[in-house]
């Protein structure tokens, strides 16, 4: 008999396949006996984590992206001074090696913990390095992905950074974790692989090596032991899916004509060289904190020149739109004095940090201007964290300072989507950003997955800055563009388009659905849609209802 579990789906899509479980990790062994000589069995403990932070570093080096970038300070962490520190108190007063190792990461994962956000969730990767570290010492089987030689749905606690970055889509189906949030790195490359994802499923547990189960990335429904007809339903979707996304190309647009520019998310210019091949306008979100996150200084101005000059060319011909340095919170460098914050997400981050140390974004945008200028391209370029009209305006004439003609700001903070008229009044273009948006409307915090639901990029109330905000933009004839992960969620988008947006950044995987589902619709459609969303009391009713309102050959595609 099926039975149905409940998750949090955070990327689209429906597939039907066998379930293949992630190993359990190892754990010390009870009889573990103190070693001899606590300078020798230190030495052990850091060849291991030695090992363990080279792997990483190689698997770093071999991706890019978000995940070379949280390979690359997970490896960080299994170098850390102070860990080190701890392990040799514990073995000084004699304690067993690997039950050392194990206590004190997990003594640093509790504190961690208890500062909550995005630090909490890299106690997850922390244990990560415990885990392999115990691998190495007690000479087991690194732990990982399985390989049962055929497709599969990967099903575990929680996926790795290491896990998340090495997944092959041609392997793994789906996944589903019992951990995890709309933001976590799970969430985030599973939609860059253009694999369904569920999260937030604790029910998912039971499910044993070998079930076939049909996974819904978008409602978050996993069905085990599904009847054969749902099971042909699944395998049908998908194929539709593959086939129907094959047949779109060029540029998006409603049915009616209604341009909509579909634009990539990069982060690293190995991101860039891959998305220019493919079939979208442009960059809408150009992360530049990948230059400077993982270094002791910040990157000189030549360097920067560089790095832009090349992400430039290689969409010479299409816009390329670059978020100026977003640090702080989550993101902090080793270079600037953060100092204490009680909350950092609330405190000096973003544009902020130009505050205390303007040097940043003036040699930031310098080198912008230079790279612009030596490749003639369409560059745009914007602030993150604007709360303000004065803010606005204070980085726009920076920006043309610098001889940037194009100008704009982010919408993150509901201060400046519910004043958008003055913001916009500032800027050349304004771009939403759905995730921190959301953060700050509902006084949820992004790393916290209990929190998914106020989260929702459908929550009514979210929308209804989004539409303030759209409705501002064609006041003034300002174009409004969404860059958050609400861009890529093909209903959504159609929403996002009848709410005013004209431009949406996503992963490049989700591209060619989002074009498709636009390309069904019409404009007054999409504004019908964005109305009854608007109307609905929570996320989940608003997709249904947008759902409703969808032709059936959509339906049948997410």
């Amino acid at each position: 008999m099926s039975t149905h579990r409940a998750g949090l789906g955070v990327s689209p899509g429906v597939v039907a396949g066998p379930v293949a479980r992630l190993a359990a990790p190892p754990r010390p062994p009870a009889d573990e006996k103190p070693g001899d000589d606590p300078v020798a069995e230190l030495a052990r403990v850091d060849a291991a984590l030695d090992q363990v932070a080279r792997t990483l570093q190689e698997r770093a080096q071999a991706t890019s992206g978000d995940a070379a970038d949280v390979l690359t300070a997970t490896a960080l962490m299994a170098r850390d001074p102070s860990l080190h520190s701890s392990i040799q108190g514990l073995l000084e007063q004699g304690r067993p090696t690997v039950a050392s190792l194990d206590s004190a990461i997990e003594s640093v994962c509790d504190v961690l913990a208890g500062l909550g956000g995005y630090m909490a969730e890299r106690a997850g990767d922390l244990r990560d390095v415990r885990n392999r570290a115990l691998a190495v010492l007690l000479g087991l089987p690194m732990p990982g992905i399985p390989h049962p030689g055929h497709p599969f749905v990967l099903v575990g606690h929680d996926l790795s950074p290491a896990d998340t970055a090495t997944l092959d889509p041609a392997e793994v189906l789906a996944i589903v974790t019992e951990e995890g949030g709309p933001t976590s790195h799970t969430a985030i490359l599973a939609k860059g692989l253009g694999v369904p994802a569920v999260v937030r499923c604790p029910s998912s547990r039971d499910l044993e090596d070998g079930t076939l189960v049909v996974v819904d990335g978008s409602t978050g429904s996993v069905i085990a032991d599904p009847a054969p007809d749902l099971v042909t339903q699944a395998l049908e979707q998908a194929d539709a899916r593959r086939r129907l996304t094959a047949t779109g190309a060029g540029p998006g647009r409603t049915a009616d004509g209604t341009a909509v520019a579909l634009l990539v998310n990069i982060a690293t210019i190995d991101d860039a060289h891959r998305a220019a091949a493919l079939d979208c306008e442009g960059v809408g979100l150009f992360r530049t904190e990948g230059m400077y996150l993982g270094r002791h200084s910040a990157p000189t101005l030549e360097e920067q020149e560089a790095g832009y000059r090349e992400v430039l060319t290689a969409f010479a011909g299409r816009k390329v739109v670059v978020r100026t340095l977003d640090a702080g919170a989550d993101k902090p460098l080793a270079f600037v004095e953060h100092g204490d914050e009680e909350n950092p997400a609330l405190g000096v981050r973003g544009l902020r940090v130009s505050w205390r140390h303007p040097e940043l974004l003036q040699t930031q945008l310098q080198a912008l201007g230079r790279a612009a200028a030596s490749t003639a391209s369409d560059v745009w370029v914007m602030a993150p964290m604007v709360a303000t009209p004065s803010e606005a305006a204070d980085f726009v004439a920076s920006a043309r300072a610098a001889g940037l003609s194009v100008a704009g700001a982010m919408i993150e903070v509901p201060a400046a989507a519910l004043r958008a008229d003055r913001v916009l009044a500032e800027v050349d273009f304004v771009s939403i950003g759905t995730n921190d948006l959301a953060q700050y409307t509902f006084a949820a915090d992004r790393m916290q997955g209990e929190l998914a639901a106020l989260l929702d990029p459908w929550q009514p109330a979210l929308l209804d800055l989004i539409a303030a905000v759209g409705a501002a933009g064609e006041r003034a004839h300002v174009p409004v563009g969404v860059c958050g992960e609400a861009a890529g969620d093909p209903l959504l988008a159609c929403v996002l388009v009848g709410l005013g947006v004209r431009s949406l950044s996503m992963a490049p995987g989700l591209i060619a659905t989002v074009r498709l589902v636009l390309a069904a619709h019409s404009l007054e459609e999409c504004r019908a849609m964005a109305a009854a969303a608007r109307d609905a009391v929570d996320g989940v009713t608003a997709r249904e209802a947008v759902r409703a309102l969808a032709g059936e050959a959509v339906r049948a595609l997410i």
